[in-house]
């Protein structure tokens, strides 16, 4: 019997879901030709990878709910492969005595490591069942340089061992984030590092990977961005240090060990992402829109297909529907909650024909004529909490964001169907999709792309409904009032002074310098200056180009629309070789979000479809052999 090869290069949750709808359709698709060897490949241990490697610190978290985590595929998703259930996290972690996790509890990326880990050898023990996988082989190390030795033939893997891989029918690049070259910004600060000893540059990275007891106690630290991997930075640099969290009755209070450094923090806003609201939605409960509908996103591809003058517009034509979509659900919430069923409908009628998407004089005098004390939608308010009020003082900011962080605490206390606010927020989770099929591939033109979509969507998406469990916003409270935490105002600036950098913001006299600077945020893919070995070698040979919109360069690999193959320079698209995740950013949106069970998850489809269309090239490349060893 024949035997072929397929690799897959990365090793994280997209790496391992694709090998197991592999898997999971070599039998069907092979249909007993001959047999498939998986190459895994990967220099850290296949299902947690890099990021989620279970020799991490253990205080870091997800954030995303234990059950609404998976990797396995169910009767939701719309794939050709057959479906093969497994455990969420969840689930999985139900027969972990070690591990006590709820369904609504936040994971550490340690135990979902170790999920991972769980789910690659139940993957390959699976494997062993079918009778057209061969093996599945691992390959600690990275994959440098892909070549054709035979134009549409098999393909020949080299990794950084210097071991060969030949006679590929096909290649599935599933690297996640990798590494990208200097920014000049992080060249200057690199060049300042060079010029005074006493400074620490830290660039962007995995907080787990970061060197971080290179910076003494009590010495200055100064963290750039206000997100998710800030949150991971609070944490290392202050209870990892041996410092506790003790709960009180005005929250948490913060117990120093005098290990921690003194930490400044700093974003454009000043502000941290929202804190998500509790779950209330179960493992699979979603928002359905009302306004993003089918017909809608069927609308906006046609026109996008057609070019022209009539090709979709974001801020003109999609923005208005997201908005009124997540505002119909804030006043959905907030009727039902006083339960005014008969006005909550009158409102969202209303809504419906109104195309602003901020909020008009009429909303907020129905408020108030039905004693509603809370304030009327207002994406202008959600921006910029602190609206027009100017600080005189370092204190009154922080007074100020303080007051704001425990709001923000009580908010997502109410939940995320109760609580008006955070069910609103946590819809534009629920639209991703919906987002996702009308803008992907084309779906707007490039300069809509660039400046709605790049400078002002996705940045406002990520702060409003990609935050942190609300616990870490408790914490960072509770380090602020403790002393351990200073966040300066909004447009910060940075300048080196003598031995220091000195950070200032728009708030009067606030100042402070810093020996130490770290980036505290994970920058999107960029191909043209990613240093990931492979994709260099690529780029250079001509091998993949940028994905542009109208000549603007979103920073992802190109590839076609599903199964996704990589597209050469000269705009050909490789029948062997695909890209899928995160180094596709740009092409697809929010592409670091993960798989759901029970909502026919799109990363599930996409997985499923490289899958299938490597197989076909496998079952292609097994019948030539055939038929040549039959005239031989």
């Amino acid at each position: 019997m024949e035997n072929t090869h397929i690799a897959i290069v990365g090793a994280g949750p997209r790496g391992i879901g694709c090998l197991e709808r592999l898997c999971s359709s070599a039998k069907d698709i092979l249909k007993n030709e001959g047999k498939v060897t998986i190459h895994v490949i990967d220099p850290y241990p296949p299902g947690p990878g890099k990021v989620w490697r279970t020799n991490q610190p253990p205080r870091l978290l997800m954030n995303t709910v234990a059950s609404q985590i998976t990797l396995f595929t169910d009767e939701s998703v719309n794939c050709k492969g057959p479906k093969r259930p497994g455990p969420t996290l969840h689930e999985w972690a139900a027969g972990e005595s070690w591990l006590q996790l709820g369904p609504n509890d936040y994971a550490t990326r340690f135990a979902y490591g170790c999920y991972l880990d769980w789910a690659y050898h139940e993957i390959c023990k699976r494997a062993t069942k079918e009778n057209a996988i061969k093996e599945i082989v691992e390959h600690r190390a990275s994959a440098i340089r892909l070549q054709e030795p035979t134009r549409g033939g098999r393909q020949r893997l080299t990794l950084s061992t210097n071991a060969t891989l030949p006679k590929l029918s096909a290649v599935i690049l599933a690297q996640g984030h990798v590494s990208r070259l200097p920014s000049k910004t992080q060249t200057l600060f690199f060049d300042d590092v060079a010029e005074h000893n006493n400074l620490r540059y830290f660039p962007p990275g995995n907080p787990a990977d970061t060197n971080l007891g290179a910076i003494a106690p009590n010495e200055s630290v100064l963290l750039r961005g206000l997100g998710l991997v800030f949150f991971d930075y609070m944490i290392l640099l202050s209870s990892r240090r041996g410092g506790r969290f003790e709960p009180s009755a005005k929250g948490l209070t913060y117990h120093p060990s005098g290990k921690e450094p003194k930490i400044y923090a700093c974003s454009t806003r000043g502000i941290p992402h929202h804190a998500r609201g509790d779950n209330e939605k179960g493992a699979y409960g979603r928002h359905t829109p009302v306004f993003l509908t089918k017909q809608k996103i069927d609308e906006f591809n046609q026109k996008a297909i057609a070019g022209g003058d009539n090709a979709p517009r974001f801020k003109k034509d999609i923005w208005p529907l997201i908005a009124k979509e997540i505002k119909s659900i804030y006043y959905k919430a907030l009727f039902k909650k006083k339960k005014f069923d008969e006005e909550s409908a009158k409102f969202i009628n209303r809504l419906s024909e109104n195309d602003s998407s901020e909020a008009d004089s009429s909303e907020a005098d129905d408020l108030k004529r039905l004693g509603v004390a809370q304030p009327a939608w207002s994406w202008e308010r959600l921006r910029k909490p602190q609206g027009k009020t100017t600080f005189s003082t370092a204190k009154e900011w922080n007074d100020w964001l303080l007051k704001y962080l425990k709001q923000d605490i009580e908010e997502a206390k109410q939940g995320n169907i109760r609580g008006p606010l955070k069910a609103a927020l946590d819809a534009l989770r629920d639209i991703r999709n919906q987002v996702s099929l009308i803008v992907d591939h084309h779906g707007v033109n490039g300069a809509s792309y660039r400046d709605d979509i790049v400078k002002d969507f996705s940045p406002l998406n990520a702060f409003l409904s990609i935050g942190p469990p609300r616990r870490r916003v408790e914490e960072m409270v509770a380090l602020i009032e403790a002393g351990v935490l200073q966040v300066l105002g909004p447009e910060p600036t940075l300048t080196l002074v003598r031995d220091a950098w000195l950070a200032k913001s728009i708030i009067p006299c606030q100042s402070v310098e810093v020996k130490n600077i770290i980036e505290a945020y994970i920058p999107p893919p960029n191909l043209t200056h990613t240093e990931d070995p492979l994709l260099r070698y690529m780029l250079d040979n001509g091998q993949c180009r940028p994905h542009t919109i109208d000549g603007f360069e979103t920073g992802a690999i190109d590839i076609t629309r599903s199964p996704y193959q990589i597209i050469d320079k000269e705009g050909s698209a490789h029948t062997r070789r695909f890209a899928i995740g995160v180094p596709t950013e740009g092409v697809h949106w929010v592409t670091t979000a993960g798989a759901r069970p029970c909502v026919n998850s799109v990363n599930l489809v996409d997985n499923d479809a490289v899958a299938q269309a490597a197989l076909h090239k496998a079952y292609a490349d097994l019948i030539s052999e055939s038929e040549r060893g039959t005239r031989e």
